[in-house]
Formats: C-alpha cells, sequence, structure tokens
C-alpha cells in the first residue's frame, strides 16, 4: 500500500514538475541566467504557435528600439523568427538561435534568399540587430533580441530545424525547417493570426491539373477506346471531354508558374514533368484536328497506334505528376487518397470495358 501511494506522489510531482517547465502568457518570465537591457515584465505576450509551443514577449522599449523574447520547448533543434514584407519565406530575414552539443550558444542572421540551403546566407540580412542571445532553462530555450527600427514588420514566420542537425562552423550552414508557419501579429492587441499566402493559389493550381490532365483525360481516353461503336456520338463526346480537360489543364499549368514565381520554389522535376505533358497534349490536340488522316487513308493505321500510345504516355505522366505534385505540397497530402480511389474507380471501369471490348471482337 505505501509503495502505491508512493508513486501516486511521484506521478504527481512529476506532473507538477513538467507545468512548471511549461510557458505561458499567464506565467511571469523569470530568466535568471542573463542580465537582460531590458525589463522582462514589461513584455507583451502572445501564443504565435501552438503546435510547436511557440511563445512571444515583445516590447517597444523607445522609439526606435524594440525587444523579443520568444521561446519553445528544447528538442536540440533551431529555432527561427524571420520579418517578412509579404508573408514569404523568401526575401525575408530572420534571426535564428540554437545551442550546440557542447552548451555553446549561437545566435545568427541569415537572409533567406531562396529556397535553396546555399541561398540561405548567414550573418547576413536586413534587421538591425542591437543585442542577442539564446539560454535554456527548465528544458526550454529563449532566444532573446533587440531590433533597432520604428515598427517591424507585422508579417512574422516561425520556423523549427530538424532534431540533431544544427549549423556548425565554419559554413554555419542551415538545414531545411522540418516545420514552419506565416503569421501575422497585431503589435497593440497581441493578436496572433495565421496567414496562408500561396494556399489559394497551390490549391487552384493542384485541384486544375488533377482535373484536366489527371481525370478528364482519363475519361476521354476510355470513351475513345471503348464506345467506338456509338458512332458518331463517342466522337463527339471524346473531343469534348479531352478538350476541357486540356483547357483546364492548362489553365492549372498557367496557376503553376504564378506559383513558381510567388514562391520561388524548387520543383525542377514537377515543372519539366509538366511541360512534357502540356507539350505531348499539344502535339495530340495539333494531330487530331490538322493532320488525322481520312478513315479510308492505308496510313490511318499508323495515325491511330501513334494517337493511342501518345495518349497512353500522357495520362501515365499525369498521373505520375499529379500524385508527386500532391506530395510537395504536403498540406494538401489528403487529397492523394481521394485522387487513388478516383483513379481506382476508373481503373474497375476500364477492366470491366477491356473484357467486354475483347469479347466484341
Amino acid at each position: 500500500m505505501k509503495t502505491y501511494f508512493l508513486l501516486i506522489i511521484l506521478i504527481i510531482c512529476s506532473s507538477l514538475l513538467q507545468i512548471s517547465q511549461a510557458d505561458s502568457c499567464s506565467l511571469n518570465l523569470n530568466l535568471t541566467a542573463v542580465q537582460f537591457p531590458f525589463n522582462l515584465s514589461s513584455l507583451h505576450c502572445s501564443i504565435v504557435w501552438n503546435v510547436h509551443d511557440f511563445v512571444l514577449r515583445y516590447a517597444q522599449t523607445s522609439s526606435n528600439l524594440w525587444s523579443f523574447v520568444l521561446s519553445k520547448p528544447d528538442t536540440n533543434s533551431y529555432l527561427g523568427m524571420g520579418f517578412s514584407d509579404d508573408g514569404l519565406m523568401v526575401g525575408s530575414s530572420a534571426i535564428v538561435g540554437w545551442i550546440s552539443s557542447d552548451g555553446y550558444a549561437n545566435v545568427k542572421q541569415y537572409s533567406l534568399r531562396a529556397q535553396i540551403e546555399t541561398q540561405v546566407i548567414p550573418d547576413s540580412g536586413d534587421l538591425n540587430i542591437s543585442y542577442s542571445t539564446i539560454i535554456s532553462q527548465s528544458t526550454r530555450i529563449y532566444l532573446a533580441f533587440q531590433l533597432v527600427t520604428h515598427r517591424p514588420s507585422s508579417r512574422i514566420i516561425y520556423s523549427i530545424g530538424p532534431v540533431g542537425m544544427l549549423p556548425s562552423s565554419p559554413s554555419y550552414r542551415l538545414m531545411e525547417h522540418r516545420d514552419k508557419i506565416s503569421t501575422a501579429l497585431n503589435y497593440v492587441t497581441s493578436e496572433t493570426s495565421n496567414e496562408d499566402v500561396d494556399g489559394d493559389l497551390r490549391r487552384s493550381h493542384g485541384m486544375l491539373n488533377m482535373v484536366g490532365w489527371g481525370i478528364l483525360m482519363i475519361i476521354g481516353g476510355i470513351i475513345g477506346r471503348y464506345f467506338r461503336h456509338w458512332d458518331p456520338i463517342w466522337f463527339y463526346a471524346h473531343i469534348g471531354i479531352q478538350s476541357l480537360g486540356f483547357i483546364i489543364g492548362i489553365s492549372g499549368v498557367i496557376c503553376g508558374f504564378f506559383l513558381e514565381d510567388l514562391t520561388n520554389a524548387r520543383v525542377s522535376i514537377h515543372k519539366g514533368i509538366g511541360i512534357f505533358i502540356l507539350v505531348l497534349s499539344c502535339l495530340q490536340v495539333i494531330m487530331a484536328f490538322l493532320v488525322r488522316p481520312d478513315k479510308l487513308s492505308k496510313v490511318r493505321k499508323y495515325w491511330n497506334w501513334y494517337h493511342y500510345s501518345a495518349g497512353k504516355i500522357l495520362m501515365a505522366f499525369a498521373i505520375a505528376n499529379v500524385f508527386y505534385g500532391l506530395h510537395l505540397g504536403e498540406k494538401e497530402s489528403g487529397w492523394s487518397g481521394k485522387y487513388g480511389i478516383v483513379l481506382a474507380i476508373l481503373f474497375i471501369i476500364s477492366l470491366v470495358l477491356e473484357v467486354k471490348f475483347w469479347k466484341r471482337n
């Protein structure tokens, strides 16, 4: 009985200890390891990223000086806070802090010029930082710094690095974050809201390409192969659906180019496959409307062979690129399963029609 009683006490003490190690805006900030050049008790507070328990405290210390303290659980990873004019990571400047395995505190400013590690430049950026430090206390790390500015940007980006992969000398190369968020902070009310700057355009790009290249083109191909005995209805249905898929797909490609310009994303493989699909589909349209020989022509069978083979190649690459694009989108990963279900239904329909096709012939 005593053993159980002691076990319960240990569990309660452990829970209380974990609570005491957490950080929230209801708690007074008490950092004793460093003497700060600003008053910690006068800082405004906002929980800016619930998923990773990011808590931001800030205050305007003077007319052109702002003080910040950003904290998160110490998970052996860097934390970053970037200031952006448009809410995008590329083009912003960020202050990044971490504590190395030997306990040494590191704080550096990075200029985020592109979404590749070689274009994330240390000791560079537009932030005028007059003071910075990072400390570890009670299983949390606290990044504190001061900016010389009349008013910092309200669009703030937070990032958290991969576990155990910290920058090191001499290059201080910053490994790609394992998660990030773009937010808008109201410095007066301390309210923070998430921003999805490119979300609508990204979803439009994915949906248009999925429907145009990855669904309608397949349906049009099914009609062209299995419903020729419904002449001439099959022909007009085939041409109409393929034309609609082509137009929708072109719209998705245009959205993709705008999205690339907006985010400077590294998607060369996805882009290359998309351009290949676009070129092949344009050839299909040209061959169908301008080069298609008469039914009684001797070369018609060769044209049919080309048209059918090119169509199958187009659909295969379109399906692969849709899944690859959904993978790159990360947040849209739930659509992979939905698109897979649509493809499974179309495959079953094709299988049934293929059996009937061979029986009929």
